[in-house]
């Protein structure tokens, strides 16, 4: 059985070392490298070795972070499947890690079988949905893919849908449109009830999962 190869990135050894130890009990992966941040990973790729079926990536590194990893993954790598495993949980580094390729995220506290699965899940179908994502998208399942659910957004609402999976925060959003905070923030409580998301972070993968909005 050919087995499927990970590289880690993350500047906590040992964390990393931990992780490869658990990585390699399960037969059916392999550790190709560990590196410390992102500078390393492009030297990696310079030096022409064989392409991971799957990298683990820290947010916070120093030399080059995660965001700043998955822009040039992005540019040079597109093709790559990247989880990022972090102890960052916050909306904005999420939001910027999924715009920029990442197929799914990890809290570093997770229980080993969910890493299991969710490496299983992003390697074979190419994405892995959180509990916390899971849990904004668990009503969506049984909305029509058609498309129609989406006609029930007002003009004003799909363009604060386009603004929101950006990286503009929701200040920005009301500059960008004109509008006041107050009228953003009534935006955003409609569009989360008509789409039956609960996060902003719900909403990004939502659109992502719909192909409603182009994630660039």
């Amino acid at each position: 059985m050919k087995k499927k190869s990970i590289v880690i990135v993350d500047d906590h050894l040992l964390f990393a070392q931990s992780l490869e130890s658990l990585i390699t009990k399960l037969e059916e992966y392999e550790v190709l490298a560990i590196l410390k941040n992102g500078k390393e990973l492009t030297q990696y790729y310079m030096h022409k070795r064989k392409v991971p079926d799957l990298i683990l990536l820290d947010v916070k590194m120093p030399v080059m972070d995660g965001i700043q990893t998955m822009q040039w993954l992005k540019e040079n790598r597109p093709e790559q499947k990247v989880l990022a495993l972090t102890m960052e949980d916050d909306e904005d580094t999420i939001i910027k890690m999924l715009r920029n390729g990442a197929k799914g995220y990890l809290l570093k506290d997770i229980h080993p079988e969910n890493f299991e699965f969710a490496m299983k899940m992003v390697i074979e179908q190419g994405f892995y949905y959180s509990g916390k994502i899971e849990n904004a998208l668990r009503n969506s399942e049984n909305v029509d893919d058609s498309g129609d659910f989406h006609e029930r957004l007002t003009e004003k609402e799909r363009g604060f849908l386009k603004h929101a999976c950006s990286e503009l925060t929701y200040r920005d959003i009301a500059e960008e449109m004109g509008l006041s905070p107050k009228t953003i923030e009534n935006y955003r409580e409609a569009v989360f009830k008509k789409l039956e998301v609960k996060t902003r972070v719900g909403l990004v993968i939502y659109c992502m999962k719909n192909k409603l909005i182009k994630i660039d």
